[in-house]
């Protein structure tokens, strides 16, 4: 099938389950309807709670996925990474399958392309596969951050937890650099991105790297967390 074809039947897929995007998310997995289930691993819309975000067949959306973003579905990389999946944690395997997309990618012609399409794939669970290629990218902390920017402010939550975490080890790395590169995100008009200066230098974390130079003493941050305190934001102001 040829390129323009692929989009065009992509976008035609797409607005045939558009009626489901104002949906609420059922409260147990086994009341998600099979027509949902189908539109979410096919890659055609997002999740809408945790619920949905388990329930999906990792293989079969990072094959639609890839077919959608123009890598090749059948690949051996791939195969042998989905075969794989069930001896890892669930969150690993979301890093396993972006790390294969991410090494097809690096062999394709037209890499920026896919790159491109990936971080603007209808699903979310795609776009954080695409945040997850700037922790692959091996781009100096100051290139890493502009790379994660557009997932920083991603509509969909889970894009947005992604995001600081693809970053957080380089943060670690390399603090000072970091705090003084975030300064004019805490001042940003869009309070995504100014939660995520502040959910990205947090000292203590539950599933990321500590920070333990902040941890021992907290007040080199202080210069973002009072930037940040002048946008006042409900959502903000709620963590």
């Amino acid at each position: 099938m040829a390129p323009g074809t692929e989009v065009a039947s992509l976008a035609a897929a797409i607005e045939a389950v558009e009626h489901l995007k104002t949906r609420k998310g059922a409260f147990r997995i086994a009341l998600i309807p099979p027509e949902v289930l189908r539109a979410l691993n096919d890659g055609l819309i997002e999740t809408v709670n945790l619920n949905e975000f388990l329930a999906l067949e990792l293989p079969q959306l990072a094959r639609s996925v890839a077919g959608h973003i123009g890598l090749d579905a059948a690949s051996e990389r791939l195969v042998d990474t989905l075969a794989m999946l069930s001896a890892f944690k669930p969150m690993q395997r979301h890093g396993h399958i972006a790390r294969a997309l991410y090494d097809l990618a690096a062999l394709h012609d037209e890499r920026d392309a896919v790159a491109h399409r990936l971080a603007t794939h209808a699903s979310d669970v795609a776009r954080c596969w695409a945040a997850q290629w700037v922790t692959l990218s091996q781009l100096p902390l100051a290139g890493q951050l502009e790379a994660v920017r557009r997932f920083a402010a991603d509509p969909h939550f889970g894009v947005r937890e992604i995001a600081w975490m693809a970053v957080r080890d380089a943060v670690v790395g390399s603090l000072d650099e970091a705090l003084a590169l975030l300064q004019p995100w805490v001042r940003d008009d869009d309070p995504n991105i100014r939660r995520f200066a502040s959910e990205l230098t947090r000292p203590r974390g539950v599933w990321c790297a500590q920070i333990e130079a902040l941890k021992a003493e907290p007040w080199h941050a202080l210069p973002l967390l009072e930037r940040k305190r002048s946008k006042y934001h409900v959502y903000q102001s709620a963590l």
